[in-house]
């Protein structure tokens, strides 16, 4: 099984927000939704928008471009998102200040 690696720290991923990070040479974005961090594809299936940028809605990223709707703790897309593809989704670990990621 893969290793964990450290992608970023809890500081740059405050709560209720979402930052870009790179894993394994893939864009991952990383979400911390009521202190749990969550890691998944950074890409939107749609037309491949920066989920980072989008929004947090409760357990939602919603994509800035189209509105397509993933749920960051298993990348499902949404039913009311006509189009689409779940999003990976990648295990994180938290050790002290530290976000590690694998998957």
């Amino acid at each position: 099984m893969a290793e964990f690696v450290k992608v970023a720290s809890l500081d740059n991923v405050p709560e209720g927000k979402m930052i870009e990070a790179n894993f394994a040479g893939k864009e991952v974005m990383l979400a911390n939704v009521g202190g749990s961090v969550y890691a998944i594809n950074d890409k939107c299936c749609h037309k491949g928008g920066p989920l980072h940028e989008g929004t947090l809605e409760d357990h939602n990223v919603v994509c800035l471009w189209h509105r397509a709707r993933y749920d960051i703790a298993t990348g499902k897309v949404a039913k009311e998102t006509p189009w689409g593809v779940d999003a990976k989704t990648y295990e994180v670990k938290i050790e002290g200040n530290d976000i590690l990621v694998r998957g």
